[in-house]
């Protein structure tokens, strides 16, 4: 078919008369281009001449299915066409037109109603979907000018509504209609299937678990979260077991697959909201014990894509028992394909990732929280890459769950960052964690400053505890302790200083006169990775006679761990200041210091520094070995010995180093916080490539 149209009203008459000439043509006994033409002219491109060369071929394939629905509609209306519409060659006033091609499928109104604005007058179907037409205001039905079923071109009239003074009774039933508290049969249906999926309906379950001193996954994710603000992901997912399980007790006894999933917000009254989302992830031990299936699976991919995607912090409960055998839902024989672990691993040094252990954690669940920053874990809890089972099957003995990595073995032994005595303790420790990722602080309590001065004592001989100035230097409640069970000559602790969060580290006098064996390298090396990945400035506080040695200290691979140090360090991309609180020597104290006295930003020592390549009695002895050797041996040797080491105690004290400016100054102690203030206040983080935190 062919359509030619003059109008002397410019192209928007004529665009008009074209589709009413194509909706009042009819050709039988063999398929025409009509259709297509009608869905041509019903185009906005077509009113608002927005065409081109091109813009024919980009929209034949919507014109296609447009003309299809037309060409439907014409034949569901029959061969003489006796259903079809009339159109009118010139709309009525106050008449009510269709706003695009479609099929009438109801008139929801007859001559003599009066309608309030906004009330259903018909339902046209175009594109397979309904449109509800709508009174524009309220008014009388005076005339139909439409038949049901029949065809409608854009802009026929369907009928005449005549406006009326004032509103027009509303029906009673399109008043409950829009009542907002009303709850439809489909939502109910939701709300319904929600509610089984909460605690309150497994009261048993719940109540075993209170009853061991536990508390629920959802109570947990609850007490993380602040208020109102969690948002649940896959809550209506099930074990993938309905080849072996009806679907009621998979919904009863199989809630979110063991696993509730979403993201909150952590600590949002101090750091607003944006700050505080986090991906939260929990097993739940009271389903199928804590294991992994294959939906809680595709749920944790869906969230640690997300966590990396948007940049976002991540909290996993991992109480559980790892993979789970029973699952038939799909053509799996080892399920070694799934991406979890690796996703898991993807986000070490890109975000926060913080575990959480309580009960029982074995295999695949514990595979997961050892890839996290930090493990915080109750003492009632056990963890291990291989639960009693799997021990079992491999013929390695019979053990009771109890036997298997208890907190008090994997605190001692680095696993465990944060030990506590409850989850309430646990959760409260993650959010103060997590705090330090989300920025500064406007108010803070400063220690007395001047308590730091009496942290050394005056006989340098005399032991004391580096972690009395790491609490002179951070702000009152800030200090957060990590891995304190293990490598203890060297402390690590999260903290703030005037608001900003730094990271400490600390020599230990207490364990082997401060001297830095193989578990304190370890654990040095990596607190400077964490803060490193992080962006989070270091603070170390120095007292070193130097690295251990020893035939059997060497036994421990002392040459690679204690170089794990200077390695790490020569990576930092985060400022480190250094104050040598009293024994600078030797490597362990370059180590200290990011490899050299003058990487950090500064280095500056108390009074009671002091400082020599290696230490002094050993200097001593073999630097003037002849000398020593033509003394006569006795009193004459012990005083020569004690005459040359007082010379060099002097050489290297403090202010001499200041002097030749190996360090940077020599400072009062009460200063200290205030030189960390004003040096934090000018730091600025590097960019840095791939970034990640070793496991160990």
């Amino acid at each position: 078919a062919k359509l030619v149209v003059h109008a002397r009203g410019g192209w928007a008459e004529a665009l008009r008369r074209s589709r009413r000439a194509l909706a009042e043509f009819h050709v039988e006994g063999l398929p025409t281009n009509l259709p297509l033409l009608r869905a041509l002219a019903a185009r906005p491109e077509m009113a608002s001449q927005q065409l081109h060369t091109r813009w024919l071929e980009a929209a034949l394939p919507e014109l296609l299915l447009a003309s299809k629905s037309i060409a439907d509609c014409a034949r569901s209306t029959g061969a003489t066409g006796q259903n079809h519409s009339k159109p009118a060659a010139d709309a009525p006033t106050h008449a009510i037109v269709a706003p695009m091609p479609a099929r009438l499928v109801q008139l929801s109104v007859a001559e003599g109603d009066e309608v309030p604005a906004g009330a259903e007058l018909a339902v046209l179907e175009a594109m397979k979907m309904e449109h509800v037409l709508a009174a524009p205001h309220a008014g009388r039905v005076t005339r139909l000018l439409a038949v049901p079923g029949g065809y409608l071109g854009q802009g026929q009239p369907l009928l005449v509504l005549e406006p009326i003074a004032g509103e027009a009774h509303v029906r009673a039933d399109a008043a409950a209609a829009h009542d907002p508290g009303h709850i439809r049969a489909d939502l109910q249906r939701v709300l319904d299937r929600h509610a089984r999926t909460l605690d309150a309906a497994r009261p048993e379950a719940m109540a075993r678990r209170h009853a061991q001193g536990s508390r629920s996954a959802r109570e947990n994710v609850a007490d993380l979260c602040d208020e109102g603000s969690f948002i649940e992901y896959g809550a209506l997912a099930i074990a993938a077991q309905t080849r072996r399980r009806d679907m009621d007790d998979l919904i009863a006894n199989t809630p979110a697959d063991g696993m509730v999933t979403g993201i909150g917000g952590v600590n949002g009254a101090i750091f607003g909201p944006e700050a505080a989302r986090t991906v939260v992830m929990a097993y739940d031990a009271t389903v199928l014990a804590g294991t992994q299936g294959m939906r809680n699976h595709a749920k944790t991919d869906r969230m640690l894509g997300l966590a990396l995607e948007q940049q976002l912090p991540l909290v996993l409960f991992a109480e559980g028992g790892g993979g789970r055998p029973g699952d038939t839902d799909a053509a799996v024989v080892a399920g070694l394909h799934v991406p979890t672990f690796a996703a898991y691993a993807r986000l070490s040094g890109q975000v926060p990732v913080v575990g959480i252990v309580h009960g029982r954690c074995f295999a695949g669940n514990a595979a997961l929280v050892g890839c996290s920053d930090v493990i915080i874990a109750t003492r009632a809890s056990n963890l291990g890459m291989g639960g009693p089972a799997m021990i079992e099957g491999g013929g390695l003995g019979v053990f009771a769950p109890e036997d298997i990595g208890p907190s008090e073995v994997q605190h001692g032994n680095g696993v465990i960052d944060v030990l506590v005595d409850d989850e309430p303790q646990a959760v409260a420790a993650a959010r103060h964690y997590l705090s330090f990722f989300q920025g500064r602080l406007k108010d803070w309590i400063a220690p007395d400053p001047r308590a730091l001065r009496q942290v050394v004592p005056e006989n340098r001989l005399r032991v004391y505890d580096t972690r009395k100035a790491m609490e002179g230097l951070a702000d009152q409640g800030s200090l957060l302790p990590l891995r304190t069970g293990f490598g203890i000559g060297i402390h690590t602790a999260l903290a703030r200083i005037e608001g900003r969060p730094v990271g400490l580290l600390a020599n230990n006098p207490l364990h082997l006169g401060g001297a830095i064996d193989a578990p304190a390298a370890d654990k040095a090396a990596r607190f400077m990775q964490l803060c490193n990945a992080h962006g989070l400035p270091i603070v170390s506080l120095v007292d070193t006679p130097g690295f251990m040695v020893g035939p059997e200290v060497e036994k421990t691979a002392q040459v690679r761990h204690v170089s794990r140090m200077f390695v790490t360090a020569a990576a930092l991309r985060v400022p480190c200041f250094s104050v040598v609180l009293r024994k600078g020597y030797g490597l362990g104290a370059m180590g200290m210091t990011a490899g050299s006295f003058h990487a950090p930003l500064f280095t500056v020592a108390w009074p009671t520094g002091e400082f020599g390549g290696m230490g002094l009695e050993g200097y001593v002895r073999l630097g003037f070995r002849k000398e020593l050797a033509a003394a006569p041996e006795g009193p004459e040797r012990d005083a020569l010995f004690a005459k040359l080491l007082a010379r060099q105690y002097a050489h290297g004290e403090a202010m001499n180093m200041a002097t030749t400016l190996e360090i940077d100054a020599v400072i009062d102690p009460a200063d200290t916080r205030a030189w960390l203030a004003r040096g934090l206040a000018g730091a600025r983080v590097a960019a840095g490539g791939r970034r990640f935190v070793d496991a160990w």
